[in-house]
């Protein structure tokens, strides 16, 4: 096994159980290991810290399967994690009986980029990392062992993986699709699935408990819905009892597919539900100068700042949605507003709405913290992976 070693003092994050070790923390790379390939890691007094998987090409150059230096990376070590993961949702009372559950979340169940949901009885893997992609079969070997399940399917598409220097993987690694359209039930509402197509493994599992608390929130109530995707939130909202609930995207298909989602919920009012493909922006805009207001608005945009480098310029965009936002709320109304870009903190976003608030002369509280759904654990030595905030807030 090749050993990388660190530069004096670069040990620190490895003492703290992080999983990742940046290019600059790296002196030298003793022995011949390829992308992918497990790697001792040491510290520069030749300490062991761990064993991890090397990525010459990333600037993240590698991350630790294990922080037990004796600890085998093999076939049996997948098995175990993937176990482990899976026994963890099972353990979760809120959590029993769904059919859309994240099974592994990467870094914050010790298996650094992999992610695996499940719909059914189908699992979508996305590998992102050079090691994630070298164990795929023992990956794959593992999630058939610990669900049961009769397929997998890949959706190593990510931009990211241009950063570990790999090429975009999709299709099926296990068994073949099944005869009828992917769909799940969530929360009393059916949803299909397009795992082939939709964004990230087909769609966001992170969001269902939010997704719920909507629809406690909507009775009586007129819902915007902007940044729709495929109208996980809208459904929720008609179910709830919403008077009536209009969603906003950009994309065409993404609204063709919320509509195909309501048509297959024939006890949802249909008639309550209006649909807009247009720019978010320039919709509330024109919103605000119809002077058309709602009881209920979500924001629910994508990811501005995919790193920290990018969190100024997102900053702008997110405060200037959140300013739209708010003007649009009658007396009392209610904003329920999430950032889903890593590179935001929640202190950061919370200021952003704040800033928000002041500048469209509204006064605001806080009613709720919103984060990602209890199968998207966040572990405590890897903050990072908490890229989900949100915030309920209510105006006067």
């Amino acid at each position: 096994m090749a050993q990388l070693i660190l530069l004096p003092g670069k040990e620190r994050s490895a003492f703290k159980r992080h999983p990742w070790l940046f290019a600059g923390s790296v002196g030298r790379l003793e022995g011949r290991a390829r992308p992918g390939d497990t790697v001792e890691v040491l510290a520069d007094n030749l300490r062991p810290l761990g064993r991890a998987a090397y990525s010459p090409k990333s600037q993240i150059r590698a991350r630790f399967w294990t922080f037990d230096s004796e600890e085998a990376v093999d076939d049996a070590f997948f098995k175990r994690r993937i176990a482990a993961a899976v026994a963890l949702r099972q353990a979760m009372p809120e959590l029993h009986g769904q059919q859309g559950l994240r099974l592994i979340h990467a870094e914050s169940d010790g298996l650094p980029g992999v992610i695996a949901d499940q719909y059914g009885d189908t699992v979508v893997v996305q590998l992102t990392s050079a090691g994630a992609d070298k164990w795929r079969q023992a990956i794959v070997a593992g999630l058939l062992k610990a669900t049961g399940c009769a397929r997998v399917y890949e959706r190593s598409d990510s931009d990211v993986r241009g950063l570990e220097g790999l090429g975009p993987m999709t299709g099926w690694l296990h068994g073949e699709a099944p005869a009828t359209p992917l769909a799940i039930e969530e929360n009393g509402v059916r949803l299909a699935v397009d795992i082939a197509g939709g964004h990230k493994t087909g769609f966001y599992l992170d969001q269902r408990e939010n997704r719920a608390l909507l629809g406690q929130l909507s009775a009586g109530k007129a819902v915007l819905n902007c940044f729709c995707y495929t109208a996980g939130f809208s459904l929720q909202a008609l179910a709830g009892g919403a008077l009536s609930v209009l969603s906003i995207d950009s994309s065409g298909p993404a609204l063709v597919q919320g509509r195909a989602n309501l048509a297959l919920n024939p006890q949802l009012p249909a008639a309550r539900a209006e649909w807009l493909e247009a720019d978010v922006f320039q919709a509330l805009r024109d919103f605000r100068k119809a002077g058309r207001l709602f009881d209920l608005i979500v924001l629910d945009p994508p990811k501005f700042a995919p790193s920290a480098a990018h969190a100024e310029r997102a900053a702008k965009a997110y405060k200037d949605i959140n300013i739209l936002g708010f003007r649009l709320l009658r007396p009392g109304g209610l904003l329920m507003s999430y950032s889903c870009s890593g590179g935001v903190g929640l202190e950061m976003f919370q200021k952003i709405v704040a800033d928000a608030a002041l500048d469209a002369g509204r006064n605001a509280r806080i009613l709720r913290r919103l984060s990602g759904a209890a199968d998207h654990p966040v572990a405590l030595s890897f903050p990072e992976g908490e890229y989900l905030k949100g915030l309920l807030v209510q105006v006067d």
